[in-house]
Parts: C-alpha cells; sequence; structure tokens
C-alpha cells in the first residue's frame, strides 16, 4: 500500500492517478477529499494532528509525505508524525520538498527529520510550478491581462505533473534510496514571457502588467504566511545562481525531456478562457 499526503494537491492528484493506473493499492489522504480514482481508497487527516494519519498509514509501506507551506510557519514538527509513520510499519517516504532548502532560503527542519527518522528516504526539491500561474485566471478570463513582480526575471519553472511522475517512480522502484532531486523545467521563464504564452494558448493579446513588490506582497499576503510571502518574493525579485540554473535530472528520471510551460498552459487553457 502507497499512501499519498496532500491527495488533492497540483502534485498529490496526477500522483495518485499515476500510482492507480500502474496498478498499485493506494490510499488518498488530505483534510477533505471526495473524489478519487476507482479503487482507490480515501482518508481525511491533517499533519497537524499526526494521531488522524494511523487508519491511513494501516498496512502502508511507502508514503508520499507534503507539508503545506504553512505547517513550518505554524510551528509544526515531524517528529512526532515520524513516530507514528514508523510505528504503522512504513518502509520508506518519499518527501516533496523544495528547492528553497539547498539554496538555504527555507528551513532544512524537515528533509532533516525525514533523514534521522530510521525510514528510508527520497528527497525531491522541485523549483517552483507553473500551476502558480492559475493566480493570474481570473483577471486573465476578465481582462486578458496579468499582474505580477519582477516581470523580466526568469527562473526554470516546474510542471507538477513531472514532479507526481518522479515520485511514482520513487515509489514504486529501488535504488532511489537516500537520495536527493532538484527539479525544474527545461527553461527559465519570466512572468512577461509566461503572459504571452497564455495569450498565444488563447489567440489573443494577454497585456503584462508589472506589480511593485509591495503590490504583490499585500495580494500574497490574503493567500500565504508572511515569512512565505518574503521568502518567495526574494526568489522571484533576486535570485540566485542556482535557482536560475536549469536541471537535467527530471530527463534522465523519465527517460524524457521534462514539460515546457507551453505544455502546461495547453492543459490548464479552460482556467484562463
Amino acid at each position: 500500500m502507497i499512501v499519498v499526503t496532500g491527495a488533492t494537491g497540483n502534485v498529490g492528484r496526477p500522483l495518485v492517478r499515476a500510482l492507480a493506473e500502474a496498478g498499485e493499492r493506494v490510499t488518498a489522504v488530505a483534510r477533505r477529499i471526495t473524489e478519487v480514482p476507482e479503487g482507490v481508497r480515501c482518508c481525511e487527516a491533517d499533519l497537524f494532528e499526526p494521531e488522524s494519519l494511523r487508519v491511513a498509514l494501516e498496512k502502508a509501506r511507502d508514503l508520499f509525505l507534503l507539508t503545506p507551506g504553512s505547517f513550518m510557519a505554524a510551528g509544526g514538527r515531524l517528529g512526532g508524525l515520524l513516530d507514528i509513520v514508523r510505528s504503522s510499519g512504513v518502509q520508506r517516504v518519499v518527501l516533496l520538498s523544495s528547492q528553497g532548502v539547498a539554496t538555504q532560503r527555507h528551513s532544512q527542519d524537515i528533509e532533516d527529520a525525514v533523514v534521522r527518522s530510521g525510514l528510508e528516504w527520497t528527497i525531491l526539491r522541485p523549483s517552483g510550478f507553473y500551476s502558480n500561474a492559475l493566480r493570474w485566471s481570473e483577471e486573465v478570463r476578465a481582462r486578458r491581462v496579468v499582474r505580477a513582480p519582477f516581470g523580466d526575471v526568469g527562473l526554470p519553472l516546474v510542471d507538477p505533473a513531472d514532479v507526481a511522475e518522479v515520485a511514482a517512480v520513487a515509489l514504486r522502484c529501488t535504488g532511489y534510496e537516500r537520495r536527493t532531486h532538484t527539479l525544474t523545467g527545461p527553461e527559465a521563464i519570466s512572468p512577461r514571457m509566461q503572459a504571452a504564452v497564455i495569450g498565444a494558448a488563447l489567440a489573443e493579446p494577454v497585456r503584462f502588467a508589472e506589480q511593485s513588490r509591495a503590490e504583490a506582497r499585500e495580494m500574497m499576503l490574503r493567500g500565504m504566511p508572511e515569512p512565505v510571502v518574503e521568502t518567495t518574493l526574494d526568489i522571484l525579485g533576486e535570485p540566485t545562481r542556482t535557482e536560475q540554473l536549469v536541471n537535467p535530472e527530471i530527463n534522465s528520471l523519465l527517460g524524457r525531456r521534462a514539460r515546457t510551460f507551453a505544455e502546461w498552459t495547453s492543459r490548464a487553457l479552460a482556467a484562463f478562457k
């Protein structure tokens, strides 16, 4: 049995589907979950309440662990949760971390806890997701405009579906234990370039309107903790050289090139129409 936390999210949803299609027994876990592929068991649980995971972990061999951005900001710690994971008989954890750990933008505490847990582990460190562009969908639909800061700063964002495919490989196959993988897309792309790609997919011009950092911060604070907002803006505005590098690991892990932002946009186009 493979347990997938965060099963309703941008990575968890395609991961559950990929595992189910591969014939794996899967338990999908989220705070609220109703729709899952046929044959997938679903359990409602909350990482802030580790005891709520016990039922989901029954007969589990592997765990995909995704902690929300608010987890560390709210003082969350993995020690008690990992004790429950280990006592349930789980043998391996695949952790969805962040490229920001490698560049010291984000805390290493969660990775360290997994490494010290006594379980086999694989750590995935993706860059920012293409799906973050969905925050522009309402204004694109209504006014054909994208508002974002740092319009010409490019980063090698990644398709969350690619991250899900890598996670599926790490959960199903041997040889990935005690390894850390940095996952990026095939090219750096700026917000202005993203707006142009969305416009091309719509066959209509989409205007780019650059925000100030203060304007972007005010908007982001509506849905994100302040420390997460500040770190995100630092990465978007002044990325390190490492954060701007394209990493080829997806190509080698999946045997194909990483998907482009244009390919993601074609799948998500309905959100922008």
